[in-house]
């Protein structure tokens, strides 16, 4: 006989689980695509299959973090930057991926302010971090794997 009962049910994942369930989400995409832990300290391309050129500049190696700026090769005519990016912040030991900031000049402060309310900042974390996680889906259909990069030397225009 089976008993059927609506009190066993899932609790709602909040906000901070959504988060953190995208920056674990993101560090596999980016393990998977970039290989991150074989890629030296400079800049790196690779040309998928579409014809759009992405770089990824591995910035800062330390035993439990990689931070790396990853974009296509287009500069945006107002900004002089390289567009669109992401400064990226691998956790290898707790194995998380999140994207700081989406332009590389500006920080958390600069985007939302210095007293910026805890749900703001939350719902900035979530946008940033879901649209990265779509995007390293959609280069991954593109063709740019781990495989594929390349080194090539920092050119003088404006770093990423």
């Amino acid at each position: 006989m089976l008993i059927h009962s609506d009190s066993t049910a899932l609790p709602r994942q909040s906000r901070f689980g959504n988060l953190m369930g995208l920056y674990a989400h993101n560090y596999w995409s980016l393990t998977r695509i970039l290989g991150p832990d074989h890629l030296p300290l400079g800049r790196h391309q690779s040309e998928g299959n579409v014809g759009m050129p992405v770089l990824l500049d591995v910035v800062e190696r330390a035993p439990y973090t990689v931070e790396m700026k990853l974009s296509y090769a287009m500069i945006d005519p107002q900004s002089g930057q390289l567009d669109p990016s992401a400064h990226i912040r691998l956790y290898r030991d707790a194995r998380l991926a999140e994207v700081v900031t989406c332009y590389f000049g500006s920080r958390l402060e600069h985007a939302l302010g210095r007293d910026a309310p805890g749900p703001k900042v939350m719902r900035y974390r979530l946008q940033r971090n879901a649209f990265f996680a779509k995007w390293l889906d959609y280069l991954e259909h593109t063709g740019h794997n781990r495989f594929a990069w390349k080194s090539v030397p920092t050119d003088p225009s404006p770093p990423i």
